[in-house]
């Protein structure tokens, strides 16, 4: 299929972008993970003592059957996808697509062992699970930690560039550059601590989650121990205590976190957004760009607001995801199968989203005399400490009386000087709020940079 006749601008226009979550999320990918969970169950039966009838496998047979899945090519997987058009059903196509593989070979009698007791959700929910984890920490955390450093070093680098602030979009106590970026590198990294810490669960019980057939097969198994054994050498938390599917609730949360991952991102681009339209941060042109089909001054913020874009239609899908894949009917129904399909795609276009941002970023300075020029404007906004002094030498209706100097009106350098000539209060205290403007009234902001 050429990229230009793909339904999904994830497999289209953004091919080139989000090719490296191919490995994680294909069809291809999922056949290769079904596979790594059947042959290490394989391999972890033959480990049993209790199960005489499939002896453990020598070190190179178990090589040899763990190159199956290492070595799954593209023309396995059409093996596989032509396997299922008689079968109708995929997890039994790997079944037997393994069971074609060991055939004419020394391990072929032990074939009925593969997929031994279980049922296609043993299997899926693993695969699912390894897929996910895997495409986190190889692909997206990657992407976002860069993203998060990306955003401090521009925090540190303008800790000390004064900012008029906006409250209710009106003029208010300045702050620095600096600190309105480490705000969102500080979010985004208690969120990835999150995100580290959280475990995938996974589930091994058979058909309806008692471990029925394996019980009645091979009573002196310690089947739940067995399956704990396995299911962490996976690297996934035991999930013990199921119906026939996984409770998916542990993947809900990784969505979740994400898709907080994804809400504070596009609190950080609509800010950008705005802070591009004030023309107090300026984007790079580019030569050979063009902004506008029609104003040729134009250089839109268009990393930004692609990223805006992605982010929302990524946390359109993680909200069903996480209200959908943890409901099923009794044990279980399919409505749960399609779903789990597109776990990728939200991933996707939240990739996306970070590599915009990025290269956003490579394109953004600072307009220190924009800056300027909109804090010479408000010096309203020193009315705040003024009125802060008054209350602590116990001035009567100090901020009645800034309120009265100030609302809804046009305050110069002139009006808060001849205000604070007049009032009494100690000579030192005076002389600080003489001393004062509105870009130098920025607190702590740069200290709270230095201690990210």
């Amino acid at each position: 299929m050429h990229p230009l006749t793909t339904i999904s601008p994830i497999d289209g226009r953004y091919i080139n972008a989000l090719s490296e979550l191919g490995p994680f999320f294909s069809e291809m990918a999922l056949m290769r993970y079904r596979l790594l969970v059947e042959i290490e169950y394989l391999i972890a039966l033959s480990r049993e003592h209790h199960i005489p009838q499939l002896p453990e496998f020598s070190v190179s047979k178990k090589e040899w059957l763990r190159s199956i899945y290492r070595d799954f090519s593209l023309g396995d997987a059409q093996r596989v996808k032509t396997i299922e058009e008689t079968t109708n059903h995929d997890v039994k196509a790997i079944e037997y697509f393994m069971k074609e593989k060991l055939s004419n070979t020394d391990v072929a009698e032990f074939g009925e062992f593969i997929h031994f007791a279980l049922t296609s959700e043993d299997v899926n929910n693993l695969a699912y699970s390894l897929m996910w984890r895997d495409a986190l920490y190889q692909v997206y955390l990657p992407a976002i930690r860069h993203v998060q450093d990306c955003l401090l070093a521009f925090a540190r680098d303008h800790k000390d560039d004064p900012m008029l602030s906006l409250t209710h979009g009106q003029s208010a106590t300045p702050t620095t550059v600096g600190k309105e970026f480490a705000v969102f590198a500080t979010r985004i990294k208690r969120q990835l601590q999150t995100l580290d810490e959280h475990k995938l669960q996974g589930k091994f019980g058979g058909a309806t989650g008692t471990w029925g057939a394996h019980h009645v097969a091979y009573p002196d198994v310690e089947w739940l121990r067995f399956s704990e054994r396995f299911i962490c050498s996976l690297g996934l938390e035991p999930n013990l205590c199921t119906i026939q599917i996984e409770s998916h609730d542990s993947l809900a949360e990784n969505y979740h976190n994400i898709e907080r991952i994804n809400s504070i991102l596009i609190d950080f681009c609509r800010d950008v957004w705005m802070y591009v339209s004030r023309e107090i941060l300026v984007q790079k042109p580019k030569e050979d760009e063009i902004g506008s089909s029609t104003m040729p001054h134009k250089i839109n913020p268009i990393q930004f607001e692609n990223a805006e874009g992605n982010l929302g239609i990524a946390n359109a899908y993680f909200r069903h995801l996480t209200a959908k894949l943890p409901i099923s009917r009794m044990q279980r129904d399919l409505s749960d199968s399609t779903v789990l399909r597109n776990q990728g795609v939200p991933l996707a276009h939240s990739l996306l989203a970070c590599k915009n941002i990025l290269k956003g970023m490579g394109r953004l300075s600072v307009n220190k005399a924009k800056l300027i020029e909109e804090l010479e404007e408000r010096w309203e906004v020193l009315a705040e400490p003024i009125q802060t002094i008054l209350r602590k030498h116990k001035y009567e209706h100090a901020y009645e009386k800034l309120k009265e100097l100030t609302r809804g009106k046009k305050i110069t350098k002139e009006m808060i000087r001849e205000f604070v000539e007049e009032l009494d209060i100690p000579q030192e205290e005076k002389e600080k709020l003489l001393s004062l403007t509105p870009q130098s009234y920025r607190g702590l902001a740069a200290t709270l940079v230095d201690k990210l």
